[in-house]
């Protein structure tokens, strides 16, 4: 049975290895590395709370035990509701972004916030209205674009008047990357979108793009530009960057 939710709910995703991080993650998962004094889970965290979102929900996997730990100790006393979803405790092992999301759905409103763990993105606001807009809506999805980073210089999807596009490989039109932050409806994660059985019971690992290409060939996936500050911390290097 799904819970009963008093305000929007929140995804934030921390199940993976952070392979390309080690040593830095051999101990500790990516998403509790600190940036300038903070944990990268407790940015969002803040940032959600401020914004009316107190229902969280955190997938993990690797080191996953060390998440509860850091977070009950770190929010004890505020509005924060925390829900886990331990694939490693549940499969042996990370369900990959849309397994996750499946997976967790039973514990998810049919409308809710989406973010990765790993990304630093201070200034970001998580807006009731486009929490508001989208519910009201058919889109499946609602994506925050940033600009192409020199680690992706391709992109991931294509911008116009609002949606997002599935372009084909000989497009001209620009590309822009996907931020990791995005408003989800649980109706995306069922057929005929997505082929894992509800609650994703088998553990089945499963990426998130083929969903969101299907939803866009057909017309219901929008998207936003966002241009404050935003760093996918993949390597190291960059988090190292961060810090000064």
């Amino acid at each position: 049975m799904t819970p009963s939710f008093s305000s929007p709910a929140a995804m934030l995703l921390a199940a993976g290895r952070g392979e390309r991080m080690r040593p830095l993650t051999d101990h500790t998962p990516k998403p509790l590395l600190p940036v300038q004094g903070r944990a990268l889970l407790d940015w969002h965290i803040a940032a959600l709370l401020r914004d009316g979102v107190a229902q969280v929900l955190i997938n993990t996997a690797w080191l996953g035990a060390h998440i509860p730990q850091h977070l009950d100790a770190t929010w004890r006393g505020s509005p924060l509701q925390l829900r886990y979803s331990h694939e490693q405790d549940d499969f042996g092992h990370a369900l990959e972004t849309a397994g996750g999301i499946a997976r967790a759905l039973p514990q998810l409103p049919p409308v809710f916030w989406l973010a990765a763990g790993d990304v630093f993105v201070p200034d970001f606001v998580f807006d009731p209205a486009a929490h508001a807009a989208f519910a009201a809506s058919d889109d499946l999805a609602h994506l925050w674009l940033v600009p192409n980073p020199a680690h992706n210089p391709q992109g991931d999807f294509g911008l116009a008047a609002g949606r997002a596009l599935n372009l084909p490989a000989d497009s001209p039109m620009p590309r822009y990357t996907y931020s990791t932050i995005g408003l989800f409806k649980a109706a995306l994660f069922s057929a005929p979108w997505c082929a894992l059985a509800p609650g994703n019971p088998t553990g089945q690992a499963a990426p998130l793009a083929p969903l969101l290409r299907r939803a866009m060939d057909a017309g219901r996936v929008g998207a936003s530009l966002y241009t404050g500050r935003w760093t996918d911390v993949g390597t190291p290097q960059r988090w190292a960057e961060l810090q000064q």
